[in-house]
């Protein structure tokens, strides 16, 4: 179920936080976290039950795995162990989500005529794949401790994170799991939760589904784009994304706080970044986190000198492009994010500074150029983008301002059909682009404002607003992004 539905804040939230807290009060604490666990579970079947025992088989593989691997048995090869392990959710992730995209590549290249399997793509299987793999490799390296069963399947269904992240760490959850002091209803906790729950739900709903109207209408409906019909369609996207995202995170983050759990960051106002490497420290910040501990350093990071520094570097950003989508504009946008963190490194390296206002110009941009990429279903898609966005198909005004502007006619300026149709929507659009841009930009997040944050009736009235309007408009309801990932 969506986070941003009717039966997710009326009925499932509720009814979860209520009996989870009144069996802790009556100290029946494992009802309670079986409670939790079947809660997620049934979060997770909601989608489609048929996926349960894919998650329930991946949670008893890698805690039996896990487990032999915390374990110090000389009769058990912990090497081969781990890489059984790794194969097993590499295999699994593989199996559902990039068998299509290898069978057509093999009909490509060899003329043959493979029928694809065309696979329903488990929800969260990239996610709660990556959260157990480290697990198993924390476990091979003695970092984990003996937990039973219950904590590792709450460690891994927890419902807030389980759909799209944050890919959390055994060690940050499962301590929180044991606190006694996290049984009790802590009424601060709730207050945070659910101010910090309605900022996301807001970004999702006024923010992330209002620019998605003009993403979807440029890049799967318009047959060629203009000049600023191009810029639209990416900023459009760019925008989207990121507020559909780090909306998800706000509304996962805040739903955790109910039940006393606290969630890493996952977004620190990654369009502020100054270089791309600043970008991948603010974006998905625990993907990242998951690639530099996990793969970019066991390969050797930057301590075999720069060459194999920016192989590795390469190598991640690849990884990263193929984890987000089975596709080759995915790949492509990986090994674009790659040579741009490169491209900076060696930059700097040289000693070379830019303007901060000329750096932030630069990275968003890349950034928003490479969205593209990210976002199309076909290459052609993203050649179309692309074309309008630097003008080869000329300029192109709407044609509701034609009087108004007709002696641009003759600098080869046309008017026509446009993505937005109405004065009104041509104002909406304009004032959403300045008001979200200015927020993305210059505004505190919601991590930043929940540090020293007053619950008075300012911060009610604000929350309030800001589900009161969502709730109005849960009629338009859309699933989030990463949903696809």
């Amino acid at each position: 179920m969506l986070f941003n539905s009717y039966e997710f804040i009326f009925a499932f939230l509720p009814v979860v936080f209520i009996v989870y807290f009144f069996l802790n009060k009556k100290r029946l604490l494992i009802a309670s976290k079986a409670w939790l666990v079947a809660s997620s579970l049934f979060f997770y079947c909601w989608w489609n039950i048929a996926y349960l025992p894919l998650i329930l088989a991946s949670m008893i593989f890698n805690y039996a795995v896990g487990s032999s691997l915390g374990k110090d048995n000389l009769k058990f090869n912990k090497k081969l162990g781990l890489s059984i392990g790794i194969s097993f959710n590499v295999g699994l992730l593989g199996y559902f989500k990039y068998s299509d995209f290898f069978i057509t590549n093999v009909n490509e290249i060899f003329t043959t005529n493979l029928a694809l399997l065309q696979l329903a793509l488990p929800l969260a299987i990239s996610f709660f794949t990556f959260q157990q793999i480290a697990y198993l490799v924390d476990a091979y390296r003695n970092e984990t401790k003996e937990y039973d069963f219950l904590n590792y399947a709450l460690f891994v269904t927890f419902f807030p994170q389980l759909i799209a992240g944050p890919i959390v760490h055994h060690k940050e959850m499962m301590p929180q799991f044991k606190q006694l002091r996290n049984k009790v209803v802590n009424y601060r906790n709730i207050s945070l939760g659910l101010f910090i729950f309605s900022i996301g739900l807001f970004k999702k709903v006024a923010i992330a589904d209002s620019f998605a109207v003009w993403a979807n209408k440029g890049f799967d409906e318009a047959v060629s784009l203009s000049f600023i019909e191009g810029w639209i369609t990416s900023l459009s996207y760019t925008f989207q994304l990121y507020f559909d995202f780090s909306g998800y995170t706000d509304m996962a983050i805040g739903a955790a706080l109910l039940f006393n759990i606290t969630l890493p960051m996952n977004f620190n106002s990654p369009y502020k970044a100054l270089d791309i490497q600043e970008f991948w420290r603010r974006w998905h910040i625990t993907l990242s986190r998951f690639l530099t501990q996990y793969i970019y350093i066991p390969l050797g990071g930057n301590r075999k000198g720069k060459s194999r520094t920016y192989i590795n570097i390469l190598i991640i950003f690849l990884i990263s492009g193929f984890w987000h989508g089975a596709g080759w504009t995915f790949v492509f946008w990986g090994l674009l994010h790659g040579l741009a963190t490169v491209i900076n490194r060696f930059w700097r390296s040289l000693g070379f500074r830019l303007n901060k206002i000329v750096a932030w110009f630069l990275t968003f941009n890349f950034v928003n150029i490479t969205w593209v990429f990210f976002r199309a279903t076909t290459w052609e898609d993203a050649i179309k983008v692309l074309k309008g966005m630097i003008g080869v198909n000329g300029i192109v005004l709407p044609v509701i301002i034609e009087e108004q502007l007709y002696f641009l006619t003759n600098y080869g300026i046309t008017f026509n059909t446009f993505l937005i149709e109405s004065n009104r929507e041509l104002l909406n659009a304009f004032i959403l682009f300045c008001i979200f841009s200015y927020i993305a930009f210059r505004l505190k997040n919601s991590q930043e404002l929940t540090l020293n944050i007053k619950f008075g009736f300012k911060t009610m009235l604000v929350t309030s607003i800001f589900f009161v309007y969502s709730f109005l408009n849960f009629h338009k309801i859309s699933e989030f992004l990463y949903f696809n990932f």
